[in-house]
């Protein structure tokens, strides 16, 4: 079914994001995953970390690609020869944002559809933003991100205790 590409900050990747992409790398022949650098969130890894944790969190998908951008997305997908965007939902509020965007891409992009993927139900209230919250607090984050996360969050930090 072509390219797609599955874009987000990746700060850090969860178990609900991987969920989307090995979902999406049945659906499509590549699925390129575009680790963005966004001006409007601060990030606790950099760019190059989170392609590393991308990449060693979908080593195991052959199909599955990881890169870095900066810009708008559009011309990203446009360079690579891709149709599709996906996009990940957990809840309506994830749609709210999600359709103006797409609306937006759309705009830009005519040729370039927007595929929504609701995430599986155990991944529901998993989101970056609460896994590194968590985490500062000492919260046991097992279970809620991949091996390669957990080792870059640990480094420098006494783990929690997880029972």
């Amino acid at each position: 079914m072509g390219i797609a590409v599955y874009p987000g900050s990746f700060d850090p990747i969860t178990f609900g994001h991987l969920d989307i992409i090995e979902r999406a790398s049945l659906l499509f022949d590549t699925v390129i995953v575009t680790v963005f650098d966004n001006a409007s969130k601060s990030h606790q890894f950099s760019p190059e970390e989170r392609v590393a944790m991308v990449r060693e969190s979908t080593a195991h998908l052959a199909n599955v690609q990881v890169e870095a951008f900066a810009g708008l997305l559009v011309d990203f997908v446009r360079d690579r020869g891709a149709k599709v965007i996906v996009k990940g939902l957990r809840a309506v509020s994830d749609f709210d944002y999600e359709f103006k965007m797409a609306l937006m891409n759309k705009k830009l992009a005519p040729e370039v559809e927007t595929v929504f993927m609701m995430t599986s139900s155990r991944y529901l209230y998993i989101a970056s933003s609460l896994v590194k919250e968590l985490f500062m607090y000492g919260a046991c984050v097992e279970g809620l991100v991949p091996a390669a996360v957990l080792s870059r969050l640990r480094r420098g930090h006494i783990p929690a205790e997880c029972g």
